[in-house]
């Protein structure tokens, strides 16, 4: 696997800095973000010539883009903001050639108006669902078209939200413009901590065969104050999920691509770093 970053970990004035960071680091890709080019994260325009300048960078600096960043909310409650997204993802998909990437990212999204990291008891609703649909029937023919993979990751607080989800998603969707992002973290809540290794196994089994991307992060119980418990995401190497496991099954199932870490700060990267190359190089023996 090759291991690697989000490209906004590291604070830095522009995307040729940013790159420097990453290379000083030791990794050998980026998930980029055009925030990192003083861009939204989902620009309405992107100049070929921004485009074709990001990858000679990465190239210069023998780096690659693992992805770029599509985040947004694919189920936004307002239709026309849906449609603005969608523009603006077309838009993406289109220039991901001369970026030099064939992944973009995806959030499936929540019916939440303002946060779409929020959850909100609308997204087990039948709206909810296909609205998603209808969202990834717009994106998925050029996606096709231009040899893109779109991302989706299952997150607690969105419409896509396990493993089992996930897979009924891709058997309705049937396009091979259509894969994974396998984030262990995502899959195992705090006060299941202890049955991981029985929930990783059985999402690797539904996913395994579709994960083009993996994320590094790490989850931790912590106190909520009030007696409780509550799950608490920290840098790889900082919590409570068995990477040995998590790294082996994803071997088992074929996987070879970028590994990225993220949701740290950059003080904490060299000891996730080490980790996880700790961790890759003894799941190869």
């Amino acid at each position: 696997m090759q291991l690697g970053i989000f490209a906004r970990t590291f604070s830095r004035s522009n995307y040729e800095a940013t790159f420097d960071a990453a290379k000083d680091y030791g990794l050998a890709c980026v998930q980029f973000n055009f925030t990192c080019a003083g861009l939204p994260t989902l620009p309405e325009r992107i100049d070929p010539d921004l485009a074709r300048q990001i990858r000679a960078e990465l190239q210069s600096r023998s780096l690659s883009m693992a992805a770029i960043s599509g985040t947004c909310n694919l189920i936004h409650p307002q239709p026309t903001q849906r449609a603005q997204h969608l523009h603006r993802l077309k838009t993406m998909i289109a220039a991901c050639r001369e970026l030099g990437t064939t992944i973009v990212t995806l959030c499936t999204g929540t019916r939440d108006m303002d946060d779409m990291w929020r959850s909100h008891a609308d997204n087990n609703s039948p709206e909810a669902r296909r609205d998603l649909v209808s969202s990834l029937d717009e994106l998925l023919p050029m996606a096709e078209a231009h040899k893109v993979i779109l991302g989706i990751e299952p997150e607690p607080a969105n419409v896509i939200d396990s493993a089992q989800s996930a897979r009924q998603l891709l058997d309705e969707m049937k396009s091979p413009a259509i894969k994974v992002i396998f984030d262990a973290a995502n899959l195992v809540a705090a006060l299941e901590l202890a049955q991981q290794r029985r929930i990783l196994s059985e999402a690797c089994d539904l996913l395994g065969s579709d994960v083009v991307l993996a994320h590094a992060k790490d989850l931790t119980e912590a106190s909520d104050g009030k007696g409780g418990s509550h799950r608490r995401t920290v840098a790889a190497g900082q919590g409570e999920l068995d990477y040995p496991y998590y790294l082996s099954l994803l071997q088992k199932a074929g996987f070879d691509g970028p590994l990225i870490l993220h949701s740290l700060r950059e003080d904490e990267v060299p000891a996730s770093v080490k980790f996880l190359r700790s961790k890759l190089s003894g799941s190869n023996h």
